[in-house]
């Protein structure tokens, strides 16, 4: 696992048999889960607009951690990862115009703020620790 503090794996604690127990990865797909309930009380206007954008950038910043993790080198999984990084870059931006055009209020807004800001720290401590272990 990712030492967060460290920005480094662990090998004492890496029993990572699949992407799904990647802790940054639960992460991301909680996030999406966020995501996809608060835009649930979206006006029926957005649903082609905000709606579908959150929903988009939310769902893909898991799906390229998992597919990344699946592909066969390093150099690719580090770029799986800063799409997922670009995507939460993404999702952050439609989360503060839709605060801002107030299809949601602060309060609703400020726990997926907070866990973008989570996913983006363990997105950049894994990318960090995989580029070490290839210099190592």
């Amino acid at each position: 696992m990712v030492d967060e503090e460290r920005g480094q794996i662990d090998p004492a604690n890496c029993l990572i048999s699949s992407y799904r127990d990647l802790h940054v990865w639960q992460q991301a797909m909680d996030l999406a889960e966020m995501c996809y309930r608060a835009s649930r009380s979206f006006p029926k206007e957005e649903l082609y607009g905000a709606v579908t954008q959150i929903r988009r950038s939310a769902a893909s910043i898991p799906a390229n951690i998992a597919e990344g993790n699946g592909r066969e080198g390093r150099g690719e999984y580090i770029q799986f990862l800063r799409i997922a990084q670009g995507s939460l870059k993404e999702l952050e931006t439609h989360i503060l115009l839709s605060q801002r055009v107030e299809l949601i209020t602060g309060q609703d807004a400020k726990p997926m703020l907070d866990k973008t800001e989570v996913v983006g720290k363990m997105l950049r401590a894994l990318i960090r620790s995989l580029q070490n272990r290839g210099k190592a």
